[in-house]
């Protein structure tokens, strides 16, 4: 009897000494890393703005000592009133239009690059190429998005703006040769770009006259790799989206191809694969299709 009370008293002492059961609780301040939040896309939506300011600096500095000077003059004479009021006239319109050009010059790019390429692929390839759109335009919800098969041997594809709305291109090789898991892969790292916000800046990288370095600063340095995240997280299966990256890293793009072109090389920020022309992957490149390739495969 002695020993079955001690018995439940030592139960009854283990039970005293477990910790209180504390319900889980959620953060409220947690955010998925893989959903672009609104102060991610905040940020590239007043990049071009900002960029363009920066730029800008050097004459505005000596729209501003004009001015200041020409109000200066106004005691020895009337006529500098009119001159400080024409030059401010002068400026703000400068300003608006450079800023304008900035912010807004990349609306049309759909309408100009459809006039750069030659119609490709097949009506299987353009049923193919509706099919998966229709589908990741719903997963992410961007509508208003036109496709076109443009005739090319590279490998490549691009979403910009065309007015109010949105132009994908994708070339007829990629359509031949991608498997349909990569193809959805392609397309929808392209409609993760337009979930980050990035389209209007890299659409202003492709129609400012910029060195390569301030163009790339322009469009985002590490964007593509980003929009792989986002992509891959929306379809859930990142392997299709590397293998795409690694057909990219292995083709060899011909030398008549738009993707050894000048054109291109203004515009190269834009498509999927920012380095087409590229004669080797370069693994310090955060946008590289071979880094990004490699990051896919350790998810």
């Amino acid at each position: 009897m002695a020993t079955a009370q001690r018995s439940r008293s030592r139960k009854n002492d283990a039970k005293r000494r477990r910790p209180d059961y504390v319900a889980p609780v959620l953060d409220p301040t947690w955010q998925n890393p893989y959903t672009p939040s609104a102060a991610e896309r905040e940020t590239h939506a007043k990049f071009p703005r900002q960029f363009a300011l920066r730029r800008m600096r050097p004459v505005l500095a000596a729209m501003v000592v004009w001015l200041v000077l020409a109000l200066g003059l106004i005691a020895l004479s009337p006529l500098f009133a009119l001159v400080a009021v024409v030059s401010a006239a002068v400026f703000a319109f400068y300003l608006r239009r450079t800023l304008a050009h900035y912010v807004a010059g990349g609306e049309t790019l759909g309408a100009t690059m459809l006039a750069a390429f030659s119609p490709g692929g097949t009506s299987t390839d353009r049923q193919r190429l509706v099919t998966v759109v229709d589908r990741l335009t719903a997963t992410f919800g961007v509508t208003g998005v036109s496709a076109f098969i443009v005739d090319d041997s590279a490998y490549n594809a691009t979403l910009v703006q065309n007015g109010p709305s949105l132009s994908l291109f994708v070339t007829n090789a990629l359509m031949a040769d991608f498997e349909l898991i990569e193809l959805e892969g392609v397309v929808a790292h392209l409609l993760a770009r337009q979930r980050l916000g990035v389209l209007p800046r890299q659409s202003a990288s492709a129609t400012a006259k910029l060195t390569p370095q301030l163009r790339r600063e322009l469009a985002g340095v590490g964007v593509a790799y980003r929009a792989d995240e986002v992509a891959a997280a929306a379809i859930r299966y990142p392997l299709g989206l590397a293998g795409a990256l690694r057909k990219c890293a292995r083709q060899v793009v011909a030398r008549d191809s738009f993707f050894c072109s000048p054109n291109y090389d203004q515009w190269r920020y834009v498509f999927f694969d920012v380095a087409s022309d590229r004669d080797a992957n370069d693994l310090s490149d955060l946008d590289d299709v071979e880094i990004r390739a490699l990051a896919l495969e350790e998810w």
